[in-house]
């Protein structure tokens, strides 16, 4: 899709869902949350969505800068049933969209010299990370800066749109996709995935009472709501448990052989590898409804990075009662197995995901995380 196009259609989206928002706002705000009276205990939660899900992974951010709201407004036009923010929080305890809580790979930190200073280095779930923090900055500050690609070598193209968009706040996120739910005729959820939970919860800014509470707020409180909370922590989807009725999904990292990082501050020994054994994941159903496994627990790679021999991960979960929303796909070279690359040498050039698609749908998964939601959508095909 041609970049100018692109940013005049997410543009133009973000409009329409601004002048349908407050309508949105006032209908979900004083909706009573009532019980469906035609709902017996048996009802199939998504059953107004397509199938298998299609969850635009930071918002459509194979064409736009990730997390921003020209990424999920895109998103939502391409068909899109959740869009997916990553959440942080600033220092003064507001929930933003950065995939991490380091700041100088998305936006533009660095070319403002009055937060010259606040370059720092910590340590963050384990990690030695230097750069700018949000738990260093108000909410104020962040609306200062804007977003930049942060995978600019492999998305030059995006780059175009460097300083088209702020950070958003989870606020804003609810309120685009009810405004774009009005425009678009249709519904679309919003899937948090919570970040570096242990981390804020020692700096004193836990996030999952503040995010269950935003939710509510506004008109999510049931299982059947729009949402998944998604975590590759346990210890904090355990609690949330405790703080709603919203689904919960658990992650697991591409490395199966670490421990969630929570975990490993409690000296458990639980790896994601016995979390996914049959037993780990009848453990993980006691309080989360779905998994978001890395691709290759579904179906590795072999050595010359060619798809291999599908596992039982999903057919064990099945069995478990948990649905299964593997991460993450895209449509370039870089990340596709070597039998769906295309010939090209660019780093940015597009390979057959559709090929990909194909070979983990025939797994029998029941969505999945893609930056590219058009290429899914055009697989998945048309859903009246």
């Amino acid at each position: 899709m041609e970049r100018r196009t692109v940013l005049l259609s997410v543009l133009l989206l973000i409009g329409l869902a601004g002048l349908s928002a407050a309508i949105a706002i006032g209908v979900i705000r004083s909706r009573p949350d009532t019980p469906d009276p035609s709902d017996n205990g048996d009802k199939e939660y998504d059953s107004e969505l397509c199938h298998p899900l299609l969850i635009a992974h930071r918002g459509a951010s194979g064409y736009v800068p990730e997390h921003t709201l020209g990424a999920y407004a895109l998103a939502a036009s391409m068909g899109s049933d959740y869009l997916e923010p990553d959440v942080v929080m600033t220092k003064d305890g507001h929930i933003i969209a950065r995939h991490d809580n380091e700041l100088g790979l998305t936006t533009n930190v660095a070319d403002h010299p009055e937060f010259a200073s606040r370059y720092r280095t910590q340590m963050v779930d384990g990690r030695q990370v230097s750069g700018w923090f949000t738990e260093d900055f108000t909410l104020a500050e962040i609306k200062t800066l804007r977003a930049i690609e942060r995978i600019p070598d492999i998305r030059p193209g995006n780059t175009r749109m460097d300083g088209a968009f702020d950070v958003p706040t989870m606020q804003e996120i609810i309120d685009l996709t009810k405004g774009l739910e009005i425009s678009l005729k249709r519904p679309i959820g919003i899937y948090p995935e919570i970040k570096h939970s242990t981390h804020f919860q020692r700096l004193g800014l836990a996030m999952e009472r503040p995010l269950v509470d935003l939710l509510h707020r506004n008109g999510y409180t049931r299982p059947e709501s729009l949402i998944y909370i998604q975590s590759f922590e346990v210890s904090n989807l355990k609690e949330l448990k405790s703080m709603t009725d919203l689904r919960l999904i658990q992650l697991f990292a591409g490395n199966s052989a670490l421990p969630p990082f929570d975990q490993a501050v409690q000296e458990t020994g639980l790896t994601y590898a016995q979390m996914a054994t049959p037993d780990g994941l009848r453990e993980i159903a006691t309080y989360a409804y779905a998994v978001g496994p890395d691709k290759g627990y579904i179906i590795p790679r072999n050595a010359n990075q060619t798809l291999g021999t599908p596992t039982s991960f999903v057919k064990d979960a099945h069995a478990a009662g948990l649905k299964v929303h593997p991460y993450t796909f895209r449509s370039e070279n870089v990340y596709l197995p070597a039998e769906f690359r295309s010939a090209d040498p660019s780093q940015a050039a597009l390979g057959d995901a559709a090929g990909e698609y194909r070979a983990f749908l025939a797994t029998g998964i029941d969505g999945l995380f893609t930056d590219h939601p058009d290429d899914f959508a055009n697989v998945r095909g048309s859903c009246a």
